[in-house]
């Protein structure tokens, strides 16, 4: 019996949220008796699995057919679930991204099972009647949720940045074994067929360092500062949905729930109240800055550091200090 981690790769380039996803299901696979294994779908496969021994996986599957050229749910899930019923696994994790969940939830529809995303944590002793308990988030972070499932095979998904991906201390084998599921043409219908890259280099999902403005920045014009501190740090610039609902910087900027999740080693969120919309897509940041005139502004209060000023002042200083410090 196994934990099966559904490990997502782009050409062969593994992601963090696979390595989130291994480190969060070592514990869960050891607490269960169960052993970890992993998957990795489709072209450059081969190159994304290797070193995930390092990772805990025992044995890694290395799936391949000619339809998996690129991502595709349909195609994936299928192939999950084949690898399912093949090995006898009794349980499959992934990380919850938007990839992951979708991926899980094809497996569920395909096996009738329930499917429990985004926990936070799981506990495999449950109740002692061999249910397994957990806690997960609801209603985009604002609500955790305690549940108990029951399931034959228990599908789950780790919320994305609640652990950070590191290697085990104990390496496993990593067997590579190769696995080539029966696919119908008609699960083609889903799967990548092009791609445009719109960005390059560091993104707002993978910088290290976001500088956010909120409606308190005042205009389109005033982000070239933060424009700057953010050139200086090597990072880029966020914004809060207000001032994309004002036209003052394009949706893909956008922080939040409905924007984009970030995961910096620091956030500088300047002129942002911080609803918890916002808040959402930023908590998982290393540390937070919070640079506002009002102390009692949600985003002051939950931040680890703040200042208490006008950003015009204060977001200008920070870039001279930075420069000063630089010689």
């Amino acid at each position: 019996m196994s934990l099966l981690v559904i490990c997502d790769h782009d050409r062969g380039t593994l992601s963090d949220a696979s390595l989130e996803a291994l480190t969060f299901g070592r514990p869960l696979a050891a607490a269960a008796g169960l052993e970890m294994a992993a998957v990795v779908i489709g072209e450059g496969a081969d190159a994304a699995a290797a070193g995930l021994g390092a990772h805990g996986a025992s044995t890694v599957h290395v799936a391949s057919h000619p339809l998996l050229t690129d991502f595709g749910p349909e195609a994936w899930g299928e192939t999950v679930v084949q690898l399912v019923r093949g090995t006898g696994a009794t349980a499959v994790l992934a990380c919850g991204t938007d990839r992951g969940n979708e991926v899980v939830a094809q497996v569920a529809a395909r096996l009738d099972q329930p499917f429990v995303a985004n926990c936070r944590s799981v506990d495999p002793t449950g109740d002692g009647s061999g249910n397994w308990t957990m806690t997960r988030v609801q209603w985009g972070g604002s609500l955790l949720e305690d549940a108990t499932l029951t399931a034959e095979i228990r599908l789950v998904t780790v919320a994305h940045h609640v652990v950070e991906g590191v290697a085990a201390e104990a390496p496993a084998s990593g067997t590579m074994v190769s696995f080539v599921p029966e696919l119908d043409d008609a699960l083609a219908r889903t799967v990548v067929a092009d791609r445009v890259v719109l960005t390059r280099g560091i993104t707002l999902s993978t910088a290290p360092v976001v500088v956010g403005g909120g409606r308190g920045v005042g205009s389109a014009e005033a982000f070239a500062p933060l424009e700057e501190l953010a050139g200086e740090l090597g990072g880029v610039v966020g914004c809060s949905r207000a001032v994309t609902n004002n036209g003052w910087r394009p949706h893909s900027d956008q922080v939040g729930q409905t924007g984009t999740r970030i995961a910096p080693e620091i956030y500088i969120a300047s002129g942002i109240s911080g609803a918890i919309q916002h808040w959402v897509g930023a908590m998982a940041a290393k540390n937070i800055l919070a640079i506002n005139t009002d102390r009692e502004a949600n985003m002051v209060t939950r931040a680890g550091h703040a200042v208490i000023g006008d950003l015009h002042q204060v977001i200008p200083a920070i870039t001279e200090e930075v420069r000063r410090r630089r010689g």
